[in-house]
């Protein structure tokens, strides 16, 4: 099964073309990286594949099901760029919340939160509220969110912001171990080196269309780096 796709969609905004004729594809346990510039279209592309909007022209697919269907939604986990979280709530509190809504209940919902608590490092702040924990601690809880329930596809956008250099490994290890259970995972980032390191594949966006993709080695020319690839791409 694909676990994501976008088949030739484009979708438009008043007049402007956010993304234009856009193909790209997750294979079930792969890891895409989603590259681009500021304005690219990478928060449009995953905007469409969450079903958070439609699509002008074009095909989507989140788990081979409609992305507005309640049934495609399920087993979908996602951290967005802009973590917007209740800052009165506890942490357990809120993820208990999130357990609930991912169908968990009683001490199965109880044990999993347990387990990412102590996954994500914030198992000593479980009884703190949100709003006193620092950026880095709340991008830990953002994962943690995720994370919850052991997702079938996870969409991270910026996984690493706020993240001191230990927060960075940790994210890689735990990016690593979902993709070990059969995870597909797509990430969306600025920091080329570590979606160099988590993903088989990657999408270089610019201007809302795909400018290169493939595996990072189609990507590369020899001599290369990542980065070096990327500025080609992006200035043509």
């Amino acid at each position: 099964m694909v676990a994501l796709e976008l088949a030739s969609a484009t979708k438009r905004y008043a007049g402007r073309t956010a993304l234009c004729e856009v193909n790209l594809t997750l294979e079930q346990g792969g890891a895409l990286g989603l590259l681009g510039p500021n304005g690219a279209g990478k928060t449009t592309a995953l905007r469409l594949l969450l079903g958070f909007a439609r699509p002008s022209s074009g095909g989507v697919l989140l788990r081979g099901l409609d992305p507005y269907s309640p049934e495609a939604r399920r087993g979908v986990g996602y951290l967005p760029e802009r973590l917007a979280l209740p800052e009165r709530m506890r942490v357990r509190g809120f993820l208990t919340f999130h357990g609930a809504l991912a169908g968990l209940s009683g001490a199965d919902r109880d044990q999993e939160v347990d387990e990412i608590l102590t996954l994500t490092g914030i198992a000593e702040r479980a009884s703190d509220r949100i709003g006193d924990l620092s950026k880095g601690l709340r991008q830990r809880v953002g994962f943690a969110q995720a994370l919850l329930a052991r997702p079938e596809v996870l969409l991270l956008d910026e996984p690493t912001s706020g993240l001191d250099p230990l927060g960075v490994r940790d994210a890689r290890q735990w990016i690593q171990q979902a993709r070990e259970r059969g995870c597909s995972v797509l990430v969306s980032s600025h920091v080329l080196s570590e979606v160099e390191r988590t993903c088989d594949r990657v999408a270089v966006l610019h201007e809302g269309r795909v400018a290169g993709s493939g595996t990072i080695d189609e990507i590369v020319l020899p001599g290369e780096s990542l980065e070096d690839a990327f500025v080609r791409l992006v200035r043509g």
